[in-house]
């Protein structure tokens, strides 16, 4: 009995384990992900459809934040520098959406939704950055500005406090020039996704 409910346990592990998605091959090539992945590529055409958030600036802010790991997290926090003390903040998933901010997203689309489903994490960063346009008035387009008011939340890019956060911004125009260079690269291959889409009987 306790060797069959080993076996059991092992086979729910690797059950559950079996239905995330590995991190793509190619990260750097957005065109290679969506064929590595074609229902990912589904998942950012509903998500633009919805809120109006560029493909490639969604999928840059998604590279960044996990490079494509379902259950990332932040970095481990310490006490005296050794002791582990939790993380440094509750972001979680594919989108590193901390708790707070889930929670308002939630709330706001009646979305259940799970930060580890790569579908449900671009819808978040959809609707974060939709309501970013509205709010502060910056372009869904703006990977640079719009990316540093997911980063540092809108609050503290209204108060400017990324100014004083020269990595910060490093890390932006990284994503900016990520953005434009999977933009580039959609450009080459969009004909070929839609057809792709074009088959799937749903």
């Amino acid at each position: 009995m306790h060797a069959c409910s080993k076996w059991m346990l092992m086979f729910t592990a690797l059950a559950l384990t079996g239905c995330a998605a590995a991190p793509p091959k190619n990260q750097d090539n957005i065109c290679s992900i969506f064929r590595q992945y074609d229902d990912w590529y589904e998942d950012a055409v509903d998500m633009q459809e919805d809120w109006g958030t560029p493909i490639h600036v969604a999928m840059a802010f998604v590279k960044q934040e996990s490079s494509y790991v379902h259950d990332a997290l932040p970095p481990r926090d310490y006490v005296l520098w050794v002791i582990p003390w939790g993380r440094v903040s509750s972001a979680y998933g594919y989108a590193q959406a901390q708790d707070p901010a889930w929670e308002d997203y939630q709330k706001a689309t009646d979305n259940g939704g799970s930060r580890t489903d790569f579908g449900d994490a671009l819808q978040f960063i959809g609707w974060y950055t939709s309501e970013t346009q509205r709010q502060l008035g910056i372009s869904k387009w703006d990977a640079y500005n719009q990316y540093l008011a997911y980063h540092e939340g809108r609050g503290g890019y209204k108060r400017g406090v990324y100014k004083s956060k020269p990595k910060v911004m490093q890390v932006a125009r990284k994503v900016e020039r990520q953005a434009k260079t999977y933009g580039a690269q959609l450009q080459s291959c969009r004909k070929e996704l839609e057809d792709n889409r074009s088959w799937w009987p749903f």
